[in-house]
């Protein structure tokens, strides 16, 4: 059984705007367009934010980076992905 690690926090925050940097948002209003989404933004501790986007058609994973750019090969581990499939790669995220 899965410990739940948010503690009563959403996994897209109702704040997005304050929560991503400008070029951030830009970015993922593109990716919108292409069926993309925001999945949730990890908020870590006395670290950065990490916004991850998730694609359901290509059941496919993405880090928003800072700049806006898209990371494709992210370094993450996602509990569970539309499909219900664990995937890995990142140490433990939400």
């Amino acid at each position: 059984m899965d410990k739940e690690k948010r503690k009563g926090e959403n996994p897209v925050p109702d704040d997005v705007e304050e929560e991503l940097s400008h070029p951030q948002l830009l970015s993922l209003r593109q990716i919108e367009r292409f069926g993309w989404y925001l999945k949730f933004v990890r908020r870590p501790l006395f670290q950065e934010r990490v916004a991850v986007v998730f694609s359901a058609e290509e059941n496919k994973i993405g880090l928003l980076e800072n700049d806006g750019k898209i990371n494709m090969e992210p370094d993450i581990q996602v509990r569970e992905l539309a499909t219900g499939k664990s995937e890995a790669s990142m140490g433990d995220v939400l």
